[in-house]
């Protein structure tokens, strides 16, 4: 009983510290009101630079993640170009025989466990015209039906181009969302000639609104069969870059997959046991670290630019605790000999500096969310977001920074001599 009462008594004498000291570090912030602006200004730009790098970096990854969300992370692309970092010099790379139709016949007939397979030929922008209507720059994708599977896509109105009409060629267009609107406007697009390739292709179909995502959106593109391409445009080692694009079935093992479609398709092609590939399998799952790597690299560069902003900010406010010591040494020798014990003052300007960071560091959050807010506004389907997580992440900075900040002139303060203070503030 007699251990408890002593327990409580000890707790209570740290809490009259803890709030006199708070009271004494809020009164010197209030008579110091232009030190103090300037002081937290540093500690503002400091959290504000880090949080809103963050933020930024955060809200991209969380767009690009969820503009992949609908595809499948396993999906193959079987084509000569390398969509990573690769050891494989240029020269031979470009030496690299085209993946054509035919590879893509093979592939549908041979290899086993896929879902869905496709072939895209890789074209530059096109231009479109309906009627008065010219849009430039297109991005026109001549590609198998076997796209929508893969892709996962959306119709809003019309239906996407059969397996007999990617086969046979027809001359049928899908259009994204935002290019019909561009087009037509509020008129009904299907059943609607438009010309694209210098010819004439009925509209079919147009898809779901997407919104912004890794690279160009749906929204603005559009898709034609390759075959209607082939028509009259070359392929083979001089014509256009073609790739089979494989979606396996959900459960195979991936890496089996993929040893069996590499060993295939290389006695296709007719290489020896001793010849290197001339070809790339590339997984969107590689895209997704490549992603990852880019995030974590642009989230490093944002700290070290910060961090020094905010050391910055640190050692303006340990310069200005250093003068608050120097300015009130005659008041510390006072206190000191009235009986203020030397934690009081060491926690006096504790909290002085600490309470310096952490308002600091909360403007600074502030202006970054009104920053997001603002931003999120004006970006049309972009969504910059402040987590929680980056809030106590700012929060937590300010704090420690203040703290560190503090810890030398509170002790130089706590240790000095009663008399030799009263002395030196005469």
């Amino acid at each position: 009983m007699v251990i408890f009462t002593e327990t409580k008594r000890s707790m209570l004498v740290y809490l009259r510290l803890f709030k006199e000291s708070f009271s004494f570090a809020l009164n010197a912030l209030r008579n110091n009101k232009l030190r103090t602006f300037l002081s937290l200004l540093g500690v503002t730009v400091g959290i504000f630079s880090i949080i809103a790098v963050l933020a930024a970096v955060d809200s991209l990854d969380r767009n690009i993640k969820d503009s992949l969300d609908g595809l499948d992370k396993n999906t193959i692309y079987l084509t000569k170009y390398s969509f990573g970092p690769t050891q494989v010099p240029r020269w031979k790379r470009e030496r690299y025989p085209q993946v054509e139709y035919d590879d893509f016949e093979f592939v549908r007939r041979n290899i086993a466990d896929i879902e869905a397979s496709a072939y895209v030929i890789f074209g530059g922008g096109e231009t479109i015209r309906y009627q008065a209507e010219t849009l430039t720059n297109v991005e026109v994708t001549p590609i198998s039906e076997g796209i929508y599977t893969i892709d996962n896509l959306k119709i809003s109105q019309g239906r996407f181009y059969s397996e007999l009409e990617s086969e046979t060629g027809a001359p049928v267009i899908v259009l994204g969302y935002t290019l019909a609107e561009n087009l037509f406007g509020e008129d009904v697009p299907m059943g609607k000639q438009i010309r694209v390739y210098g010819r004439k292709l009925t509209v079919i179909g147009v898809l779901d609104k997407y919104g912004d995502g890794l690279g160009d959106s749906p929204d603005v593109k559009a898709f034609v069969p390759a075959n209607f391409v082939r028509q009259f445009r070359n392929g083979g080692a001089d014509g256009l870059p073609g790739a089979v694009v494989i979606k396996p079935k959900a459960g195979v093992d991936i890496a089996a997959f993929e040893s069996v479609l590499r060993q295939k398709f290389r006695v296709y092609r007719g290489l020896k046991a001793d010849e290197e590939d001339d070809f790339f399998v590339n997984k969107l799952s590689g895209l997704v670290a490549a992603v990852d790597s880019i995030i974590g690299v642009m989230n490093g560069i944002g700290w070290m630019i910060s961090l020094f902003s905010l050391l910055v900010g640190g050692f303006g406010i340990a310069n200005i605790m250093f003068v608050s010591v120097k300015e009130r040494t005659n008041l510390i020798g006072i206190q000191k000999s009235l009986g203020a014990k030397n934690r009081f003052i060491l926690f006096q300007f504790l909290f002085e500096a600490t309470i310096l960071a952490v308002v600091g560091g909360l403007v600074g959050l502030g202006l970054v969310w009104i920053l997001t807010f603002v931003a999120s506004g004006m970006a049309n389907d972009f969504e910059f977001v402040l987590s929680p997580k980056n809030m106590l992440l700012g929060f937590s900075l300010s704090t420690v920074i203040g703290l560190i900040s503090g810890v030398l002139p509170a002790l130089r303060a706590s240790r000095l001599d009663p008399v030799e203070a009263i002395r030196t503030g005469m």
